[in-house]
């Protein structure tokens, strides 16, 4: 596999949590796009994990999860990244989180100072994307 990636839309949300600092986004079912070079086809996987931010200064709104995500964008420093997570992700200096979820009308928006993705147990197969 050259890429792997989390898929914003359609992944499931368990909970939205913050303590002393760190925002924790625990991923039910978090969908993965693998893709190789060379090829057009794409495979959709799932795989539970959580998605962390510290140095959060400014605790968001609290959210009841379960939740679905509808979108959203990482903003990692000078990039973002529209609507996914790149595998592996961990960073520091400027990230912000802002994530929408359907069903809910303001979006989590929250900054800190490092972010990173710890991803649980293996991945499970979907199915084959064709293109």
């Amino acid at each position: 596999m050259d890429s792997i990636q989390i898929h914003l839309p359609g992944s499931e949300i368990e909970s939205i949590s913050v303590a002393s600092g760190t925002l924790r986004i625990d991923f039910s079912r978090a969908l993965l796009v693998k893709s190789m070079t060379g090829s057009k086809e794409r495979t959709r996987w799932w795989q539970a994990g959580s998605l962390i931010l510290e140095g959060v200064e400014v605790p968001p709104p609290a959210q009841a999860g379960p939740l679905t995500c509808v979108g959203g964008d990482i903003d990692d420093n000078v990039y973002t990244y529209r609507d996914m997570v790149p595998i592996p992700f961990t960073s520091r200096g400027h990230i912000r989180f802002r994530i929408r979820f359907e069903g809910v009308a303001e979006p989590l928006d929250v900054a800190g100072t490092s972010a990173r993705l710890d991803l649980l147990d293996v991945a499970k197969y979907i199915e084959h994307i064709r293109s």
